[in-house]
């Protein structure tokens, strides 16, 4: 029985039906209740393997009432997916400007730091005109 993180559960499930095509006699258990549930019920010992996002912190390791081990299962990754009308060239982001995206820095497509550089923006007059519709 095991519980956690929501991003690794459709492999989860499929490792589990397979597994389970070969072992009938064994059965395995996953819920999908966030990286949060899988700590909690794996330190309350109500499971046998718990899932998280991240490993878990040291003072929460120390504080479980036995030995947890990380083992890594499962690697995602996040992109930044973009639909703007008019832009039909691949969009060139620094690592600063995708950190401030995801900071919330970031909140429109006309911010200078975006446009900066994109072969999209036109600037003739020595100003930056984007044709995106925003």
């Amino acid at each position: 029985m095991g519980a956690g993180a929501t991003f690794p559960n459709p492999l989860y499930q499929k490792w589990i039906s397979e597994y389970g095509k070969l072992h009938p006699e064994i059965r395995i258990d996953y819920q999908s209740i966030g990286s949060g549930g899988g700590i909690k019920q794996i330190q309350a010992q109500t499971v046998d393997f718990g899932a998280s996002d991240s490993p878990m912190k040291d003072e929460d390791l120390k504080a479980a009432p036995g030995e947890i081990l990380h083992v890594p299962t499962v690697l995602g990754a996040v992109v930044i997916t973009y639909n703007l009308s008019g832009v039909a060239a691949a969009l060139r982001f620094s690592p600063e400007v995708i950190a401030d995206i995801f900071l919330g820095k970031i909140k429109k497509w006309n911010d200078p730091r975006i446009s900066a550089g994109q072969s999209w923006c036109n600037a003739a007059d020595g100003r930056r005109h984007c044709r995106a519709s925003f």
